[in-house]
């Protein structure tokens, strides 16, 4: 996946700022699933204005800056449906946390728990923002289904949260054993 198919994916839904990119999408909907900055998001925009898949389109404001307002074009649907149909590989999945497991012996039990602690922590804040994202059921037959698309997506980003939570718990407790 890039940046540019999940902007295009977004102004398919509807047209937007950069800023309601940043802001509505990926701070409060995809952030789990693909991060993003906003000077990578206008970049990317710029972009795909470039290569004709998006469109901008400048709404004056009296007493605030003028808007920028992006959607996509029928070659931006386009390039969308193309690369919604490619398999797409498996991710390489780069975990700083069990680098640092694997060479920790080195280290006090004590520390290594701490670092546990503080990735089961952060683990914690994630799940409770993904818990708190409003879709609806996979049984809710008022779903369209755009949302159970969405929630089949929230549905997997919240057990792998939860699995590695659980993972954490039995690490510390692993650790904490050989204390005693």
């Amino acid at each position: 996946m890039s940046l540019v198919h999940a902007i295009l994916g977004l102004l398919q839904q509807e047209e937007m700022t950069g800023y309601d990119l940043k802001i509505s999408c990926f701070d409060q909907c995809i952030a789990h699933l693909w991060p993003a900055d906003q000077a990578q998001i206008y970049r990317t925009l710029d972009k795909l204005v470039e290569q004709g898949c998006v469109t901008c389109s400048v709404e004056i404001q009296r007493d605030r800056p003028n808007r920028k307002v992006y959607s996509i074009t029928e070659t931006g649907k386009a390039e969308l449906m193309l690369w919604l149909q490619q398999p797409q590989p498996l991710p390489t999945v780069r975990e700083p946390l069990l680098i640092q497991l694997f060479f920790a012996a080195q280290l006090p039990n004590q520390a290594i728990i701490q670092l546990l602690e503080q990735q089961l922590a952060a683990r914690h804040e994630k799940l409770t923002k993904c818990e708190k994202i409003d879709l609806p059921a996979l049984d809710d037959r008022c779903a369209s289904r755009e949302q159970i698309m969405q929630r089949l997506v929230l549905d997997l980003v919240t057990r792998r949260e939860q699995t590695y939570i659980d993972w954490l718990k039995t690490a510390i407790d692993v650790i904490d054993q050989q204390s005693k």
